[in-house]
């Protein structure tokens, strides 16, 4: 939250400067404060530290208060940032959900729509695409391969990391390798974006902003999602990337036009015959 209202800054008005000042310079006296006691404090009216709650994507100052009480807590190592050790099932369960609401907002919120309609453009042209990840991000890539396999063009995903590397050696122009990957650091799909590079390949990127992923792409899909994988297990940043996968398969279908959607017509026709029929 402290990283939203300093990235937000810039964007609100002089008076709802003031309250981010204040909490920024003093997020614990604002958790444990009034809306008043703020309102006094960055020397504003309380309708306006209001409206900077609202700018902050919370429904007011209480809101805004447990939301920034959670970004500063340290929770379960290993386990959820939001999470204490001593919470109840109905506490964790509500924690996990406004969590997750809370960072799929923020994303959508700082994704660029440039870089997703040049991503759609380059999967729409291309001539095979390839979907890797590690570890969680493994299992975003495998969704991934599960929605464009029936677009009708060659796809390929791998968890083995030397069939990805073998993937990206054998690929050519034209063909496009999306890496996925929240922290963005590790190696080896690093080493995999030079080699597709090296080929001839177009890679996309789906991960964190000023990685060493994102530098040696071609072209990122940038997530702002809080998520400290490196203690806690990845959730959120997760969810987000699905979301995002799910974002450019949907702009393929609409890029591809009316006659392609035909196409899946005949694939969901053919998919009924596995199914029992509704009741």
């Amino acid at each position: 939250m402290l990283e939203r209202i300093h990235n937000f800054r810039e964007s609100l008005s002089k008076s709802e400067q003031k309250v981010a000042d204040a909490i920024l310079a003093a997020p614990q006296t604002a958790i444990h404060s009034s809306i008043a006691t703020l309102a006094k404090i960055a020397n504003v009216s309380e309708p306006t530290v209001n409206r900077f709650c609202r700018r902050l994507n919370t429904k007011g100052f209480p809101d805004f208060k447990l939301a920034l009480a959670q970004s500063l807590a340290n929770g379960t190592p290993y386990v959820n940032r939001n999470v204490d050790e001593n919470d109840t099932t109905d506490a964790f369960t509500y924690k996990i959900f406004e969590s997750a609401v809370a960072s799929l907002n923020m994303a959508k919120n700082s994704l660029d729509i440039i870089a997703i309609n040049q991503c759609v453009n380059l999967l729409t042209a291309a001539k095979k695409i390839s979907f890797f990840g590690c570890g969680a991000s493994s299992v975003v890539a495998h969704d991934a391969m599960n929605k464009f396999f029936r677009f009708n063009i060659p796809v390929i995903y791998f968890d083995d990391l030397v069939m990805q590397r073998m993937s990206c050696i054998n690929s050519h122009e034209g063909d496009v390798v999306v890496l996925i990957s929240h922290s963005g650091r590790t190696k080896s799909l690093v080493e995999l974006a030079e080699v597709a590079r090296q080929n001839g390949a177009t890679v996309i990127a789906i991960t964190s902003q000023g990685t060493p992923l994102a530098k040696v792409a071609n072209l990122s899909i940038l997530l702002d999602v809080p998520e400290d994988t490196d203690i806690y297990m990845p959730m959120v940043s997760r969810l987000a990337q699905l979301t995002v996968i799910d974002v450019l398969a949907t702009g393929f279908t609409l890029h591809s036009g009316s006659s392609f959607r035909n196409n899946l017509k005949r694939v969901k026709d053919a998919l009924k015959e596995s199914r029992f029929d509704k009741i």
